[in-house]
């Protein structure tokens, strides 16, 4: 039998378990949808065949400049055709695409540099602070991204040279590294999740399965994220099924320009997170722009509350599809698809749900000794599945927190219902304890955000003399709301949550601050706090 031998106990040894390199998706393309558009930016537009050709003639520049199987290739680039084309041209030579999100600052970028020991160093123009502070021993050549005057070369001019040259895709094994996905950091240093041919091919595979099924080369995407994290595991998705690939001209979010694209383009599907659907819903150019040809409006990152959720519905139709999962698990946990959206609170509404796991994947809820609790039971959310990544990178201390009995620890809280669907309570890092009760912000939340006057909200547990830990809501005023007092919102929440949930404190500001991907990190919202000074008002006030 090719490819495998005897073993003495009788099995079979695997010798090779090779795998798709994943830039032959573009090869597919370019025979079978040569001539159909596969990426539009602006006012200009690429075939598939001009994609691979494109792409082709990258991986040749990086080939003679040394780049081979295994390297590491750190991209810090804004949404473009050559940040895209990178990504291939890494997967092509089996080299590993190292992307960072762009809105990181210097020495951010310089500590994912050596964390990944990357040998070269793709960046925008935009960015020569960054160029300068990645520089090291380690790095063996910076190439510039778009217009500017940083680096040895132009990635522009690269390809122009290497015109016309045909690079093979290299072979690779399942398990061989293809993307180093790094973690947006919420707790301490970002960590590079090993992501493989194997394991991405999978995911691919199941995206198309269980996020938008029946999509083809007549369908559209359009990108309102940035292409390093779950974008571009979206537009990956895309590639596999020929997919047109749509940007917005900058990197500014223009709401109205994204539903005129929408239009012109017949969209068919979007990736996003939460807060970013709540404000394209929230816009008035919902309602001047033709979005009939959606189908999947896709939301991630985090739950969205349920008054968001209704909103969302009412504007854009049945077209919601959730999923929950990490970098860590490529997004594959559960999936609500867009059948289980219901606009209605009746029985039929999965009020709250993140939906049922994906499939090939299982889910388990578990104590803190490992042991998988019953229906309704809190615990910690585990997963085990092809999807899982293969560990952090030269990270043995994370590896050995990450996973227990082979299940990946997600870190965040929830249980399971009867039927097997997931209803996620929080991260554990946001949980606090107050008066000896465990407090999960979430449900705080959800119950704030049916007072029609708030529109965002953040709960913390902030340090107390008394009680050990109270709760602090901060609150963003619905568009166009009269103003609410914080003695009024206690009393709106006084009937809905039990004393002890009560936040103590409820503050009023402009804006919540948001991370590069448009989620609302705890710890931005805590750091802010402490910055205004409310942190010490809080612990001196009486309880």
């Amino acid at each position: 039998m090719t490819g495998t031998t005897a073993d003495p106990r009788g099995g079979l040894a695997r010798m090779s378990r090779r795998v798709m390199n994943l830039s032959h998706l573009l090869t597919q393309n370019a025979h079978r949808h040569g001539d159909r558009t596969g990426f539009i930016w602006g006012d200009k537009s690429w075939t598939w065949r001009e994609i691979d050709s494109a792409v082709s003639a990258l991986a040749a520049g990086l080939a003679a400049r040394g780049v081979v199987k295994g390297d590491r290739i750190l991209v810090h680039s804004k949404n473009c055709d050559e940040m895209f084309w990178s990504m291939f041209a890494a997967f092509r030579l089996g080299a590993v695409w190292v992307p960072t999100n762009f809105r990181l600052m210097p020495d951010e970028v310089a500590y994912l540099a050596s964390a990944s020991g990357a040998k070269a160093f793709l960046c925008h123009g935009d960015f020569p602070e960054h160029a300068t502070a990645v520089a090291n021993p380690a790095l063996e050549f910076i190439w510039r991204i778009g217009e500017g005057t940083l680096g040895e070369r132009a990635v522009s001019d690269v390809i122009a040279a290497q015109a016309g040259a045909r690079i093979e895709n290299a072979a690779v094994d399942y398990d061989d590294p293809c993307w180093f996905f790094f973690t947006s950091g919420t707790t301490g240093r970002s960590k590079a999740a090993v992501l493989t041919h194997g394991q991405m091919a999978f995911v691919v595979t199941n995206h198309l399965a269980d996020l938008m099924p029946g999509t083809t080369e007549t369908d559209a995407s359009l990108v309102v994220a940035p292409l390093s994290h779950g974008a571009g595991v979206h537009q990956l998705v895309q590639a596999a099924r020929g997919v047109p690939t749509i940007l917005l001209p900058s990197e500014k979010f223009d709401i109205a320009e994204a539903f005129r694209l929408i239009e012109a383009h017949r969209v068919s599907n979007i990736f996003t997170v939460p807060t970013i659907l709540k404000m394209m819903v929230e816009h008035p150019a919902v309602d001047k722009f033709d979005h009939s040809s959606l189908r999947f409006v896709i939301y991630a990152g985090a739950p969205m509350y349920r008054e968001d959720q209704k909103a969302a519905l009412n504007k854009l139709g049945k077209v919601l599809v959730q999923y929950f999962g990490l970098g860590e698990v490529t997004g594959n946990i559960t999936v609500m698809p867009a059948n289980l959206h219901d606009v209605e609170d009746g029985p039929q509404a999965r009020i709250g749900t993140c939906g049922f796991e994906r499939t090939g994947m299982q889910v388990s809820i578990q104590g803190d000794d490992g042991r998988e609790l019953k229906a309704f039971e809190t615990g910690e959310i585990c997963v085990i599945g092809p999807a899982v990544f293969a560990g952090y990178y030269d990270n043995p201390e994370a590896n050995a927190k990450a996973f227990r009995d082979g299940w990946f620890r997600t870190g965040d809280l929830g249980h399971m219902d009867e039927e097997g669907f997931l209803y996620i309570t929080g991260r554990a890092s946001d949980m606090y304890i107050s008066g000896g009760s465990n407090i999960y912000p979430r449900e705080v939340e959800e119950k704030i955000l049916t007072h029609p006057a708030i529109g965002e909200v953040a709960v913390l547990g902030v340090p107390d003399p008394f009680w050990g830990e109270v709760g602090v809501a901060v609150c963003v005023a619905r568009e166009g709301a009269a103003a609410v007092s914080e003695a009024e919102l206690a009393a709106f929440l006084a009937p809905k949550v039990p004393r002890y949930k009560m936040p103590k404190r409820f503050f009023f500001w402009e804006a919540l601050p948001k991370s590069g991907y448009g989620k609302i990190p705890k710890r931005l919202v805590r750091d802010e706090l402490e910055a205004r000074g409310l942190l010490e008002l809080i612990s001196k006030t009486g309880s």
